[in-house]
């Protein structure tokens, strides 16, 4: 876990692509708000582990969010179960179940449903915010926090002191 984090901040000061961190927010939060019990949710895991996005930062946003997601299931409950209901997508859903794999994946379970929906429409907002958090990162707080007193007392600690000096190296050329 130390080992993402490091990781993390070495991209946000790096010469990484900031859409590559953005995607993996967004993906992290889509995958964190879909329960892991069926196989929609896998099938989306392990296509995404080989598109190219910060793989660190991935993990960690999908480990947080998939801690705190059961809060919002209710929402999911009642947010699925307008999508599998809606008139024009019942046929749809009828024909999708009697295939054989469709079934494993659960999408007529309404918390599935809800939170894939909520989850494909937090993407592009989670995106927008994670790259101009970024390009805003990258701009003002790592040079001025690599300038500050504190960033001296951080590097005489072992562990903080590795995490942070991507970011020397970065600013201070």
């Amino acid at each position: 876990m130390f080992n993402w984090i490091s990781n993390l901040f070495k991209s946000l000061n790096a010469n990484t692509n900031p859409a590559e961190i953005a995607h993996a927010l967004s993906l992290g939060v889509l995958l964190g708000l879909m329960p892991k019990t069926n196989a929609l949710w896998y099938m989306i895991f392990v296509f995404f582990c080989f598109v190219r996005i910060n793989k660190a930062t991935y993990a960690l946003v999908l480990l947080v969010v998939s801690y705190f997601a059961w809060m919002l299931d209710p929402t999911f409950a009642s947010v699925g179960y307008s999508v599998l209901t809606y008139a024009p997508f019942e046929n749809v859903f009828a024909r999708l179940i009697d295939i054989p794999f469709v079934g494993f994946t659960k999408f007529n379970n309404t918390v599935v449903m809800g939170s894939l929906v909520v989850g494909l429409a937090a993407y592009i907002p989670f995106f927008l915010i994670g790259f101009f958090f970024v390009k805003f990162w990258r701009k003002h707080v790592a040079p001025t926090f690599i300038k500050s007193p504190l960033h001296k007392a951080v590097q005489k600690l072992p562990l903080l002191g590795k995490l942070f000096e991507a970011a020397e190296d970065k600013f201070l050329k």
